[in-house]
């Protein structure tokens, strides 16, 4: 399935990846710890891992491409079910300046 979204910010895509990832399972989003983990490619920030930890060790992810302006959300079993588009969106260099990333990996 493809969604379309229009998330302008950094926020937005947070919210909407853990209102997402939550939603299947019934989770609240309260109460739901999400992570992030930075994606690199050649020593350079390009990307988010989401992930999300409930009950009985499920564990659900979602991917966040700003390059190619789109986020996919992966299932326990590790099946892409969903896949986001974005019409707007923060680019790479938001994100790098909002995670303070920008600098080579060793």
């Amino acid at each position: 399935m493809i969604l379309q979204a229009n998330l302008p910010t950094y926020h937005a895509v947070e919210q909407f990846v853990l209102s997402t990832l939550c939603e299947a399972e019934r989770l609240d989003t309260g109460s739901t710890p999400m992570f992030a983990m930075p994606l690199t490619r050649s020593g350079q920030v390009c990307g988010l891992l989401f992930e999300i930890q409930g009950p009985r060790r499920l564990r659900k992810q979602a991917v966040w491409t700003p390059e190619e302006n789109r986020i996919l959300f992966y299932d326990a079993s590790g099946r892409r079910y969903l896949e986001a588009r974005l019409s707007q969106g923060p680019g790479v260099s938001e994100l790098r300046q909002r995670l303070g990333a920008s600098t080579n990996a060793a």
